[in-house]
């Protein structure tokens, strides 16, 4: 018998999911014992991604708790938001570790979550219960869990951009403004008007403008860090363009500091976080250049005319906006090299 973790996917036929099968496939110390779809479950997952055929063998199963726990000893959880909030108490309940993609157990108030995702939120213990996976911020706490809440794809660019700057007191909270842009992948493979062809081709639109979910969840975390309330105008665009998010930050800076100083201050938080890249001045990052990987890398620009400083932060929504973190988060759940599975070169070009 083999003496892998075995690992099930919930949602296996988003993109999400199937990120989360491409990872774990080659991983060396995680075997998938299920993947699982509660609309396509009997059928073979290659039906839906020929990527997967003479790769992924069998059918997809169905949903059965009963069966996970005899099948499975950690569950990845990429589902539409609010059907997580049903399933992933009773994974808990039944002694599985849990790892959930959707954003039914990020923000800690019920009231805050009902507001923003339009659905009922989940039982309150279970939401206590979740530790939010910003791997490189809240490391030491998922050490420790056995439920995680992955964050969201566009404050995992957000926050690794802004939290060792508001951490360290350098920032003006109340003039924090984020611009970032998607790739249409993050929209899911579901179809819609805005994610049509003929309408995203050769364009660029802003979307949710003052409304999008995440939100909060950023609002949350940076005001975790900094102890005090901190509200943002936070923007999102959708470009014509598969993968890829680039959040650019604009913040008044609280005191005198040289964009050397930040960079050194950077360099110095994120030291020995493989997976984050800290560009050297002058320089600044494009999401070809961390695509199909679990890098985030972050760039600078302080204008001493305003007292402005510019953070310009990219990832892959699919890989550490979502499916690698996940995996990144597993690893440290496990005790593990944090990079195991993941330290492979982004694509390029």
């Amino acid at each position: 018998m083999s003496n892998k973790l075995r690992a099930a996917i919930i949602g296996a036929t988003g993109y999400g999911g199937v990120e989360v099968i491409r990872l774990l496939l080659t991983h060396p110390n995680v075997e998938i014992t299920s993947v699982i779809s509660s609309s396509s479950a009997g059928t073979p997952i290659a039906d839906g991604y020929p990527h997967l055929n003479e790769i992924m063998i069998g059918n997809l199963d169905g949903i059965d708790v009963e069966q996970m726990k005899q099948k499975a000893d950690v569950v990845f959880l990429a589902t539409p938001h609010g059907v997580a909030a049903e399933l992933a108490p009773k994974l808990v309940d039944a002694g599985l570790k849990v790892i959930d993609i959707s954003g039914d157990f990020r923000l800690k108030s019920g009231e805050v979550y009902e507001k923003w995702y339009k659905h009922k939120p989940a039982d309150p213990a279970y939401v206590e219960k979740a530790v939010y996976g910003l791997s490189e911020v809240f490391d030491d706490e998922v050490r420790d869990a056995t439920f995680i809440s992955n964050p969201g794809c566009f404050p995992t660019a957000t926050l690794l951009g802004l939290v060792p700057l508001v951490k360290k007191g350098w920032a003006d909270l109340s003039s924090i403004i984020v611009d970032a842009k998607s790739g249409v992948s993050g929209a899911g493979r579901g179809l819609s008007l805005t994610s049509h062809y003929s309408e995203i081709n050769e364009n660029f639109l802003a979307y949710k403008v003052n409304k999008h979910q995440h939100t909060p969840e950023i609002e949350q975390v940076l005001s975790r860090v900094a102890g005090e309330e901190v509200v943002v105008t936070f923007t999102t665009h959708l470009v014509p363009m598969t993968r890829g998010i680039l959040s650019t930050m604009y913040v008044k800076l609280d005191g005198n500091h040289s964009e050397d100083e930040i960079i050194e201050m950077y360099r110095q938080y994120y030291e020995g976080r493989r997976f984050v890249r800290i560009r050297q001045k002058g320089k600044w990052p494009a999401t070809k250049e961390v695509w199909g990987s679990n890098y985030c890398d972050i760039g600078f620009s302080l204008d001493e005319r305003t007292g402005r400083l510019t953070i310009i932060s990219v990832i892959d929504n699919v890989v550490k906006g979502a499916a690698g973190q996940a995996v990144q988060n597993l690893n440290l759940m496990m005790g593990w090299e944090e990079s195991t599975g993941l330290a492979f070169t982004p694509v390029y070009p």
